[in-house]
């Protein structure tokens, strides 16, 4: 199958400043995500940036980089823009891989990819895991996904869905036996027909309220197909702790 892997970076960071740019073993955060992409069976990888740094440092390191705009609201509608600077055709498939992902299973790339393939009613694909830990269930940091009989995503919340309401009557913070509870992982495979039509779509009381984009498409009527993974995936960089961790696992493959 053919697609697009196309890595959002944004220099901007309120955690980790000039995250992309950080360190990792000799190497930019953002080139390691993409050398990691680039084990997929993407045709193309390509970042996506506003910062001429990150031009820069990518097209040094290789790689293919678009330049956009500075005021998007979120890396959906940066990937909009250059899925139009690059004339790609509706049908078209895009996958959106985190820019602090550097140890992003390339396999899970192909994977999302092959489901939106297969489903032709989805505009978009995602994955996620069962969750095995009570604490995790409970954590709004974590996105939780319901889903209908043909794993098609119902909702995402922050809050603990679906609530075993007999497990939790007495107000105890446990993990129901046997619960279908799935931890959403953020890898996307987007149609191009859907990222020409997101920028438009307006912004509902679930997206605003939950904080979470993907809401925007269930809003508006777009279905979603969710590859269910055994493995959660490795963590990405969101901390300074995360980025040594991460620095200490390339060090040791070095």
């Amino acid at each position: 199958m053919s697609f697009t892997a196309i890595i959002p970076a944004r220099r901007a960071s309120t955690r980790l400043p000039n995250k992309p740019l950080l360190d990792i073993a000799g190497k930019p955060l953002v080139v390691r995500t993409a050398e990691q992409a680039a084990k997929s069976n993407a045709d193309r990888i390509l970042i996506a940036t506003d910062d001429t740094d990150i031009l820069q440092a990518v097209e040094h390191a290789g790689f293919q980089c678009q330049l956009t705009r500075a005021d998007h609201p979120t890396g959906t509608d940066r990937l909009a823009e250059v899925a139009q600077q690059l004339n790609l055709s509706p049908d078209d498939i895009v996958v959106n891989v985190q820019g602090d992902e550097p140890l992003i299973d390339p396999e899970l790339i192909n994977q999302v990819a092959a489901l939106l393939q297969s489903q032709p009613d989805a505009a978009i694909a995602t994955c996620a895991s069962p969750i095995t830990e009570a604490h995790k269930l409970f954590n709004p940091n974590i996105v939780k996904v319901v889903c209908n009989h043909r794993q098609q995503a119902l909702y995402f919340s922050r809050a603990p869905i679906p609530w075993a309401r007999d497990a939790l009557a007495d107000g105890s913070h446990v993990l129901a036996p046997n619960l279908p509870a799935l931890h959403h992982i953020g890898l996307y495979a987007y149609k191009v027909g859907f990222l020409n039509t997101f920028p438009h779509l307006p912004t509902g009381p679930l997206e605003m309220f939950e904080s979470l984009e993907q809401l925007r498409a269930l809003e508006n009527g777009f279905g979603i197909a969710v590859h269910i993974t055994q493995a959660h995936p490795a963590a990405g960089v969101d901390t300074a702790a995360d980025l040594e961790r991460v620095r200490a696992i390339f060090a040791n493959r070095l």
